[in-house]
């Protein structure tokens, strides 16, 4: 599988972190920065790791600032986006298996290596439960056509 990272500063480590565990499980890793912990703007890296996913060009991504809670929102600006910011397994699995979440967002100043590792291996290997979170997803998705 093809994964898109992203970060921040605040999320350089994990990123570097993350692509690790990803090679060692096979995908290819599309890194889209940043690329030190120097301070950055978190949007110069989340909306191309989006764009990425969004177009196709990558299968899933993962975007990691200091909450989490940016990356998210900039992620889901991207029209055929859903980002999920999670904090556990649970929440990793839920996103997958119930919203079919594309993008992984992650908070790396609120939780440590071994939780980041044991979110990315859960929600990696969570599958789409489709029936009917299908019709849910789609409804969500009709959500960026609406016009104010």
């Amino acid at each position: 599988m093809k994964i898109a990272v992203g970060c921040d500063h605040r999320g350089y480590e994990a990123k570097e972190l993350i692509k690790s565990i990803l090679q060692r499980n096979g995908h290819e890793v599309l890194d889209f920065g940043a690329n030190e912990s120097k301070s950055c703007d978190y949007p110069d890296f989340g909306i191309p790791t989006a764009k990425s996913v969004a177009s196709h060009e990558s299968d899933l991504g993962i975007l990691i600032c200091g909450s989490g809670i940016g990356m998210s929102i900039t992620a889901n600006k991207i029209k055929g986006i859903r980002a999920a910011l999670c904090h556990d397994e649970l929440t990793a699995q839920m996103s997958r298996q119930h919203n079919d979440a594309n993008i992984l967002c992650l908070p790396a100043m609120l939780i440590n290596d071994p939780l980041i590792s044991r979110i990315v291996e859960t929600w990696l290997n969570t599958e789409f439960e489709h029936g009917r979170h299908e019709r849910r997803v789609q409804k969500m998705m009709e959500a960026e056509n609406v016009e104010i």
